[in-house]
């Protein structure tokens, strides 16, 4: 049986849209009135995991999922040793810097240096300024991130963009891209290279409905 790590939040319905185009139904999950964590898949072949997006990679590579669905951003953020097998072409969304729109700043090489940049994605927001060779301070912040620059504890932040509109609401505006990311199908390593209870042939059923 396969088991297929699920991301809660924003890819959920999209990510079992796709699956159920492959022939599995984890729709139980969308069920306001479910409580269930692991569900099996009626056909009895595969079964869910529905996980926080942030550990869909985790369960996937110590192999307690051969399959997960995921954003590129956590992906990037965490890096784990799985195999990235598909881009979905789903949750399309862009990690960006922004700012006060009543600031100066308008490009990431125009902020001070040692300037304060509010984020969730530490890692990502890191490697951005190292490589920019802008030496910034990061402040690690897990909810409402927009609250950085509204309350001057920050200069900038960096989050994950969709349609703007929260950033609009808050005053903030876009000054750069640093990633576009989308949903992506991982795999543990070994599981996919043995073959394991006919993953590929999920795999390769998954990738032709993104062509």
């Amino acid at each position: 049986m396969i088991t297929v790590a699920l991301p809660k939040g924003a890819l959920l319905s999209d990510s079992i849209k796709i699956l159920k185009s492959v022939g599995l139904d984890f729709s139980a999950f969308l069920d306001k009135n479910n409580r269930q964590l692991q569900i099996a898949d009626p056909t009895n072949t595969a079964k869910g995991l529905l996980v926080r997006a942030q550990d869909v990679p985790v369960y996937v590579e110590y192999g307690q999922a051969e399959l997960g669905i995921v954003g590129y951003d956590v992906l990037r953020e965490k890096d784990p040793a799985v195999a990235h097998l598909a881009d979905l072409k789903f949750g399309f969304c862009r990690m960006s810097v922004a700012v006060r729109q009543e600031s100066s700043y308008r490009r990431s090489l125009e902020l001070p240096l040692h300037a304060r940049v509010a984020s969730k994605f530490v890692y990502c927001a890191k490697e951005y300024f190292r490589q920019l060779d802008l030496p910034v301070e990061i402040i690690p912040l897990y909810g409402s991130v927009e609250l950085g620059p509204i309350t001057g504890m920050s200069e900038a932040i960096v989050d994950l963009v969709s349609t703007g509109r929260t950033l609009r609401e808050n005053g903030l505006i876009e000054i750069d891209v640093l990633f576009e990311s989308t949903a992506r199908l991982i795999a543990h390593p070994m599981g996919y290279r043995l073959g394991k209870d006919n993953v590929r042939d999920l795999v390769a059923k998954l990738r032709e409905t993104t062509v």
